[in-house]
């Protein structure tokens, strides 16, 4: 039986803050209780149909594909709780990695210059499309697809240019390649079994914005922005100088991805990430934000990475044909909407 508060004497109001709440109530509030349902839902499925899916080496398997995507994903569920899409994300990454790889070949320097140089170009594209946005006032969509268009040009354009091929030189022979290999692309042995370095990566993403979302007036601002963007402005939050903070914390991850990119395989091709945009997306709707924003956390965005992950190494475990996967992302994504539908009603509903 839960606890509740007594009846407020007449003529007096009561702070519905001091109200108690019960632990049920509490949890139909949380954003990404849709998407934990669903990943409990998945796991389970998977370790029924799927023979090899629980070994130890699997499950490593299934955290790195579920890191790659979760890195970008964190700060894409930022943006969008604040109201905007990036469709430049998948290319971006790409152009990260491409910015390292080819000025430190061409300028012979060390690795790091170019890792330096790189993370310099995708903050300041994160700051291009926020500003475009809030000075022209356009949708993040026309903006952001125009980006994706010059990325995509500008990738293939210039590394035809300057490497006269498709793809990037190789690099591993560099100074600062090894180092640069452990900070980005390394592999950590616990218990004997292999996890890729991105996992870290990517729990530390997590662990930063959660905490800005949910301890820092900045994360207030977020909230505020995505939720009503004029009454935000009309009580003083900065709008402009968040929203281009988000797309600068999209460059940021884009970067990280990007040099694991790199120095796990050496070279890169200039054609990779196109499409890459949408499957952050889907992860941060899986995780329960919003497409009209306002409503999400990162811990979400990490979950639907996770189902992510599952569904996209389980149907291999499970030996099916992996042209189903999209299918199985598409069937996903409509359903998490729909249970993120309701758990936000029945959120409304007890407030």
């Amino acid at each position: 039986m839960t606890a509740t508060a007594p009846a407020p004497a007449p003529g007096t109001t009561t702070d519905e803050r001091l109200l108690r709440t019960s632990p049920l109530r509490r949890l139909l509030g949380r954003p990404e209780l849709g998407s934990v349902v669903g990943a409990i839902a998945v796991f389970l499925f998977f370790a029924i149909v799927a023979d090899s899916f629980l070994r130890a080496a699997s499950l490593a398997t299934v955290l790195y594909a579920a890191s790659t995507l979760g890195i970008m994903a964190v700060p894409v569920a930022l943006l969008m709780i604040g109201g905007e899409f990036d469709l430049s994300a998948g290319v971006l990454v790409t152009s990260s990695a491409l910015t390292s790889s080819m000025f430190s070949y061409q300028m012979t320097a060390n690795v790091w210059v170019g890792v330096g140089v790189s993370l310099l170009v995708t903050l300041a594209i994160g700051a291009f499309n926020g500003f475009m946005l809030t000075r022209t006032k356009l949708p993040s969509f026309i903006i952001t697809l125009g980006t994706f268009l010059m990325l995509t040009g500008a990738n293939l354009g210039l590394t035809t240019a300057i490497s006269g091929t498709v793809g990037t030189k190789s690099i591993s022979d560099m100074e600062g390649f090894a180092s640069a290999h452990a900070v980005f692309a390394s592999v950590i042995t616990i218990g004997g079994v292999d996890y890729k370095i991105t996992i870290l990566w990517w729990i530390g993403l997590i662990a930063i914005a959660s905490w800005i979302l949910l301890r820092t007036r900045a994360g207030n601002w977020i909230f505020a922005v995505g939720g009503n963007k004029d009454v935000a402005r009309a009580v003083g939050v900065p709008v402009d100088r968040t929203k281009i903070g988000l797309y600068m914390g999209v460059g940021f991850a884009a970067w990280v991805s990007g040099q694991h990119l790199l120095f796990s395989f050496d070279v890169v091709q200039s054609g990779e990430g196109v499409g890459k945009e949408l499957i952050y997306i889907v992860a941060a709707v899986i995780g329960g934000c919003l497409i009209t924003g306002g409503y999400g956390s990162a811990v979400g965005s990490a979950i639907g990475a996770l189902i992510f992950g599952m569904t996209d190494k389980g149907i291999v475990y499970a030996e099916w044909n992996a042209d189903w996967f999209k299918f199985f992302l598409g069937a996903m994504l409509l359903l998490a909407t729909l249970l993120n539908a309701w758990v936000r009603k029945r959120a409304e509903a007890i407030k």
